[in-house]
């Protein structure tokens, strides 16, 4: 596995966790080698060459805040919030309301939410197979993929019904914000003059 300098996101570092974790409970001989490499003493961090006098100080690496590292994933909630007043949607206490009111309201949320997705993301099935058909999930399968549900005993191949096929997505658009505007306001109070 190759290192990088850059730091993974939140959302990047839990995507690992939990790829991790269940490919751990589906194969023995990867879970053996990740429990190694806990127990493995960590490595001494090399130590950093003396600097001549002369020369300047290197540059501190900038460090992003957090709004920063996740801004396009906050503008993408923005346009959720923009095309399909998601966050409205979300945040609001829908016991009050009838199924009609609510079902009303769902549909308008859903059509802005899809539009934004289409614009951000090109969203494929992880399998192709029906839902509801019996498949076969071959040994060794990527459990970032496929996530087995159920009575799991021994080695694959698996086979079982299809749940759902899942989502990935070949490509993805999201927002570059301007360094200008802050991340965090994800949808800007509304004023009406009169």
């Amino acid at each position: 596995m190759s290192t990088s300098k850059t730091e993974l996101s939140f959302l990047g570092r839990l995507r690992v966790a939990v790829s991790v974790f269940f490919r751990a409970l589906v194969d023995a001989e990867f879970a053996r080698r990740v429990g190694a490499f806990l127990d493995a003493p960590a490595a001494p961090t090399p130590a950093t060459p003396t600097m001549p006098a002369s020369s300047p100080a290197p540059a501190k690496p900038v460090l992003l805040s957090p709004e920063r590292v996740h801004a396009s994933g906050l503008g993408v909630l923005a346009m959720l919030q923009r095309e399909g007043r998601l966050i409205d949607f979300l945040q609001e206490d829908l016991a009050a309301y009838a199924d009609s009111d609510i079902g009303a309201s769902a549909r308008a949320v859903h059509a802005g939410c899809r539009k934004v997705l289409a614009q951000c993301l090109a969203l494929e099935p992880v399998l192709k197979d029906s839902e509801g058909t019996v498949v076969t999930v071959p040994a060794g399968f990527d459990a970032n993929r496929i996530r087995l549900t159920g009575n799991i005993a021994g080695q694959g191949p698996f086979r079982g019904v299809l749940k759902h096929h899942g989502w990935a997505t070949p490509t993805v658009h999201l927002p570059a914000l301007s360094d200008a505007l802050d991340p965090r306001v994800l949808a800007p109070a509304e004023v009406e003059l009169s």
